[in-house]
C-alpha cells in the first residue's frame, strides 16, 4: 500500500543531512510519497490544519528529480529550528494555536503536542522522519509513545547521542578542526605564542578529544573535566619552551570549565534551558596574557565546524543512513533509530537514546592529569573507540 512519509530535519545543522534526505528519497520514491516538512518540528504547530490556509511555505514535495544534487552541498534543504512542540516557549506559538496552549509549566512552557499530532493527521501522514540530535529526538520519542510509526536518525557534531557509535556531522567536525588547527600552528610558530583553539561541545568533549588526537596539540580540555588554569599554564609553558618552533597549542571544548567555576554562557535560555555557550577561550586568552604578558593567538571555530560539504566518511554514513531509515519503512520497521553499533550498521529502539547521556569515557581515552588524550591501546575496539 503506497503511504505518505514525512520527512524533517532539525536542531542544528550539520554536513550530511542533505545527503541523508536523498538517499531516503532516492531508495522510496516510486513507492511511497514523500512530503518535506520544512524548519523541523515548527512545521508542525505553523501548517494551518485547516482546507483552505496557505501551508506550502512549510511543505516541500520530494523525489528523486528535486533532491538529484542536494548532497553536494552542507546543510539541509529542509531548514531547521530548535523547537520543540512539547515545551514551547510562548514566542514560538503561532497565533492559530494561542487559545489552546493550556497552562505553563514551571519554566513558562507548554505542551502542544495535541496541535503537532492534530497536523499529522491533516496532512495524513503515515509515518514520520526525523533527522537531529538530542533535542530534536526528544520529540520522537514522545510521538512514538503517542502511536506515530517514525524512525530517527542521529546528527551532531559532538557525536553525542545514545545508542550509536556515529551520528551524522562528526567526521567532518573533527576533519575541519583539525585542518584549522594545523593551519593556526603558521601565527602561533611565527610569533612563538600560545594558541588556543575553541571547538563545539556542549557537554561531550569527543569532537575535542579525538580533533586533539589526531592534530596532536600539546593539551586538551574537554567538557567533562574541569581544568586548573594555573597548572595548564605551567604544562603550556614547558610544551612551548621544547618545541623548536617555540610556540605551544590546547584545544578547548566550548562546556569546559575551571575547578570550582561554571561553563561561559550567555542569552537566554532557550526551550532546552540551554544558554549561549562559548568564550572560556577567551577567558583563558585573558589569564594567559596576564601570566605571560604577551598576546596569545586564540581562534573560536564555532560555525566552521557545521559548515560546508561533508566528508567521505559523513557522506558514507548518511547515504546508508538514509536507505536504512527507507528500508525499515518500507517493512513497517518503526519506533527505530538507525545506528552504527559496534562498528555494524544497525537499528535499534528510539527509546534507547533517551536511557542514558553519552560522555567521554574518561578512565579509558582521557588523562585528567596531563589533559591529553589518551590512547593506548585499540585492538579489538571498534573504530570510533567506544
Amino acid at each position: 500500500m503506497r503511504k505518505r512519509i514525512g520527512i524533517l530535519t532539525g536542531g542544528g545543522d550539520v554536513p550530511g543531512l542533505n545527503a541523508a534526505i536523498k538517499a531516503f528519497v532516492a531508495r522510496i520514491d516510486g513507492e511511497h510519497e514523500v512530503v518535506g516538512l520544512r524548519r523541523g518540528w515548527a512545521s508542525l504547530l505553523n501548517i494551518i490544519p485547516e482546507p483552505n490556509p496557505e501551508n506550502a511555505q512549510w511543505l516541500m514535495p520530494l523525489n528523486k528529480l528535486n533532491t538529484r544534487a542536494i548532497d553536494r552541498t552542507g546543510g539541509t534543504i529542509l531548514h531547521t529550528s530548535r523547537i520543540n512542540p512539547s515545551i514551547s516557549k510562548a514566542e514560538h506559538i503561532p497565533p492559530h494555536l494561542e487559545s489552546e496552549k493550556g497552562e505553563a509549566d514551571e519554566h513558562g512552557r507548554y505542551d502542544l503536542t495535541k496541535a503537532a499530532l492534530r497536523t499529522i493527521d491533516f496532512l495524513q501522514l503515515d509515518a514520520l522522519v526525523a533527522l537531529g540530535g538530542d533535542g530534536t529526538l526528544t520529540f520522537a520519542r514522545r510521538l512514538h509513545s503517542e502511536g506515530v510509526p517514525l524512525v530517527a536518525i542521529p546528527k551532531t557534531m559532538d557525536n553525542d547521542v545514545y545508542g550509536t557509535d556515529y551520528c551524522l556531522g562528526f567526521s567532518t567536525a573533527v576533519t575541519r578542526s583539525v585542518t584549522f588547527i594545523n593551519d593556526l600552528r603558521t601565527g602561533a610558530g611565527s610569533h612563538e605564542r600560545f594558541l588556543i583553539v575553541e571547538l563545539f561541545g556542549r557537554y561531550s568533549g569527543e569532537t575535542c578529544l579525538l580533533a586533539s588526537y589526531l592534530g596532536g596539540v600539546d593539551r586538551a580540555l574537554i567538557a567533562e573535566v574541569p581544568f586548573d588554569s594555573e597548572k595548564l599554564f605551567d604544562m603550556l609553558a614547558r610544551d612551548k619552551a621544547e618545541n623548536p618552533s617555540n610556540y605551544s597549542v590546547v584545544a578547548v571544548s566550548e562546556g569546559a570549565r575551571p575547578i570550582g567555576g561554571h561553563t561561559i554562557e550567555s542569552g537566554d535560555p532557550d526551550a532546552f534551558g540551554n544558554r549561549k555557550l562559548g568564550g572560556v577561550g577567551s577567558v583563558l586568552s585573558d589569564y594567559l596574557e596576564k601570566r605571560t604578558k604577551d598576546k596569545v593567538i586564540y581562534q573560536r571555530l564555532a560555525y566552521l565546524m557545521r559548515s560546508g560539504t561533508p566528508d567521505s566518511l559523513d557522506q558514507l554514513v548518511a547515504n546508508n543512513y538514509g536507505s536504512l531509515a527507507a528500508d525499515l519503512l518500507r517493512r513497517s520497521d518503526t519506533g527505530k533509530m538507525v545506528a552504527v553499533v559496534d562498528g555494524r550498521y544497525n537499528a535499534v529502539p528510539v527509546e534507547v537514546g533517551g536511557r542514558a547521556k553519552k560522555r567521554v569515557d574518561v578512565a579509558r581515552f582521557y588523562d585528567p592529569e596531563e589533559y591529553r588524550p589518551k590512547v593506548a591501546y585499540v585492538m579489538g575496539m571498534p573504530m570510533f573507540l567506544h
